[in-house]
């Protein structure tokens, strides 16, 4: 049976009101933005909350309404989620699954992740959550590959191996990707010949870098795949990601009889969904990803990484955040 939305039911919003909102089994928070590194008191105050307003991106002042009463699974992304570790133990007691996207690049000596705490502290903090919630729930990506003038295949291929050194036993899982810069107009302006002058990987460098990607990982034994490329690179023994993976839920959270309904699984086998309709279809055809509902805001991320597609300019970003409070109902007040 296809994926046909998420149930809706009437709450009661902080001001007495009553709404419809939609009731998400699985949540990703988020791909909009890092809301583990930046706004992790308002999360946990919505999560105690039990509901909070999402801006529609296509529509300036409309809301939707997202309760998390039968939340089973909240998908984490994150390039610094050092200031959620504190709130797990809150989150763990309300009885939700979840596990994180660990986005962990070196583009140090390029700047183009310049909000990003140094990389020494962010693999101290893959470490410590690898520590907390085991392996399987923190997957490594390094997320996207760039190319720029100075920095081609072979060095770039040299970073991925150093910072996978050091967190092979931390993960079972690599992400990557390569990086779109012609898709998006702001991307273009920042990374093109006006700006930090990286380019797009031809398909002979995606073959060099998944071949290099195969030798590192008879040392490392991940499991390494790609974000929603259409490239087929099953022969370098790296499949097709899919990042809200309901194969994975099946294998950590199959004790959730719940969750295992909605997937369609039976909870003593690990044999993913048993309902292949769960795609999500607001994604890319490549992406591989079942069916979330994201809480995020575009143009809210303070890390201010110069290939992302979620900002806009810093100009926006820094008026939004104006906006931000820790204790109101929806990202952006």
């Amino acid at each position: 049976m296809s994926f046909k939305g998420w149930k809706k039911e009437k709450i009661t919003l902080a001001g007495g009101s009553q709404a419809e909102a939609v009731c998400p089994v699985i949540v990703s928070a988020s791909r909009a933005t890092d809301i583990p590194a930046f706004f992790a008191e308002w999360f946990m105050n919505r999560l105690r909350a039990g509901y909070l307003l999402r801006a529609d991106p296509f529509k300036a002042g409309k809301f939707q309404c997202v309760s998390f009463r039968h939340t089973r699974v909240i998908v984490f992304w994150s390039k610094n989620p050092a200031p959620l570790i504190k709130y797990l133990p809150e989150i763990n007691g309300m009885g939700i699954n979840y596990y994180f996207q660990f986005t962990l690049n070196n583009y140090e000596p390029e700047t183009l992740e310049p909000g990003l705490p140094t990389l020494a502290r962010r693999v101290e903090t893959f470490k410590m959550l690898a520590d907390i919630l085991g392996k399987k729930r923190v997957i490594w990506r390094f997320d996207p590959l760039v190319l720029t003038d100075s920095l081609g295949v072979e060095r770039l291929m040299d970073r991925v191996a150093a910072v996978g050194d050091l967190v092979r036993d931390c993960t079972e899982r690599l992400v990557v990707s390569f990086a779109d810069i012609a898709k998006y107009r702001h991307v273009r302006r920042a990374l093109g010949p006006g700006g930090f002058r990286c380019r797009e990987f031809t398909l002979d460098e995606m073959h060099a870098a998944a071949g290099r990607l195969q030798a590192l990982n008879r040392a490392w034994g991940l499991k390494i795949s790609t974000c929603a490329e259409k490239i087929n690179l099953a022969p370098y023994g790296i499949g097709h990601n899919r990042c809200i993976d309901d194969r994975l839920m099946a294998e950590i959270f199959s004790h959730d009889r719940a969750l295992m309904e909605f997937l369609g699984c039976r909870p003593d086998l690990f044999s993913g969904s048993a309902r292949p309709g769960l795609k999500d279809r607001g994604q890319r055809k490549e992406c591989g990803c079942i069916a979330s509902k994201d809480i995020g805001s575009y143009g809210t991320c303070r890390h201010l990484c110069a290939y992302c597609y979620a900002n806009s300019s810093r100009e926006a970003v820094e008026g939004n955040l104006r906006r931000h409070r820790s204790d109101a109902e929806s990202l952006l007040a």
